[in-house]
């Protein structure tokens, strides 16, 4: 049988090119439909788009929070024992709890890791009413949205004082495994529904709070 003869190479080209053509722009596109991170709470009406006040007040919300600044790591003044948090981070922290507070605190519980840095996190943020578990600082990647969800009582927001890398983990198992780092402070909002469905609400940075609470408070 004779062979069929091959294309030419400028129709080869032709090929290639074309679907180059159709490719990148569909790559484009589902990079750009695709966030790499959640949604910034801290930007002007995302607070109300994500319905974080209504899922707040069912007492449907998790909420990760990375502890406040290192002393270990910062020129800054220390609040009292090197491994602990800056006295800036104290008061960072302490604007962080009354965003907090203006949401309402009725139906939340809190819980830490046990390191120095967390437990004067949440001191600072919601006072003594927080308790401390190994499990935050481990934050097995596996068992962490299990674990979190196993500790949240219906009907009632969960706040867990952690750590990066402990968020990062979290936003993985929600579908963001690119997200950038955790600033100090920072609070991670996930929804739970009655089944137990987790889904990622946004990020809120301690600098984003006064005009996320703009959307809150209206």
């Amino acid at each position: 049988m004779t062979p069929s003869p091959r294309p030419p190479h400028s129709l080869l080209r032709k090929v290639v090119f074309g679907s180059a053509v159709l490719v990148v722009p569909a790559l484009i596109a589902g990079f750009v439909a695709w966030p790499r991170s959640p949604l910034d709470l801290g930007k002007a009406g995302n607070m109300a788009n994500a319905h974080v006040r209504e899922h707040w007040a069912a007492g449907d919300v998790i909420v990760l929070i990375r502890h406040a600044e290192r002393c270990d790591r910062s020129d800054g003044k220390c609040l009292s024992v090197a491994d602990g948090i800056t006295h800036d981070g104290s008061q960072a922290a302490d604007r962080v709890g009354d965003g907090f507070r203006t949401l309402g605190m009725t139906n939340t519980d809190v819980i830490s890791s046990p390191t120095t840095r967390t437990a004067q996190t949440g001191h600072y943020m919601f006072g003594d009413a927080n308790q401390a578990q190994e499990w935050l600082r481990v934050c097995s990647k596996a068992t962490l949205l299990q674990d979190a969800l196993a500790h949240k009582q219906a009907h009632r927001n969960l706040i867990l004082i952690t750590h990066s890398d402990c968020i990062s983990k979290l936003e993985a198992q929600l579908d963001y495994e690119h997200a950038d780092a955790s600033e100090y402070g920072t609070a991670f909002f996930v929804r739970v529904n009655h089944r137990d469905k987790a889904q990622a609400l946004g990020v809120l940075n301690v600098d984003g709070w006064d005009t996320a609470l703009k959307d809150v408070v209206r």
